[in-house]
């Protein structure tokens, strides 16, 4: 299946959108480079979620150096077709670290894990298929 996807401004950041636990929506950088899906805790707790709903705290490193972020596991998260259940997600406050952004996180490569993908950056597409 392909599905388009928006580009920033600038061209740079590829932005797709997600359904948590099929009811909220979010904007959400697709970012290859990224191991683990990190959503900005706002949008988690708009979505229902709480602070003292995290399973554990973890050390990731950042382009800014490394910090410290609390794990999720949402019951599903959607998006290009792909539906991941009981799947967990970093938590992290962007707006206490001075990160002012007009999307809610980063989707990352533990949610392409077991698919076979291409994005063509000419046409705004992403193509998704099973392995």
């Amino acid at each position: 299946m392909t599905y388009s996807f928006e580009r920033m401004a600038d061209g740079g950041l590829i932005i797709v959108s997600i359904t948590l636990d099929k009811k909220s929506k979010l904007r959400m950088v697709l970012d290859t480079g990224c191991s683990n899906t990190t959503i900005d805790s706002n949008a988690l707790y708009l979505a229902g979620y709480e602070l003292k709903d995290a399973i554990e705290l973890v050390e990731i490193e950042t382009a800014n150096g490394i910090v410290e972020s609390e794990v999720f596991e949402v019951h599903q998260i959607k998006s290009m077709g792909i539906t991941k259940n009981r799947f967990q997600i970093q938590v992290y406050d962007f707006l206490s670290h001075g990160i002012f952004s007009n999307y809610d996180g980063l989707l990352g490569l533990d949610f392409l894990e077991g698919t076979k993908f291409c994005i063509d950056t000419d046409l705004n597409e992403i193509t998704i298929s099973n392995k």
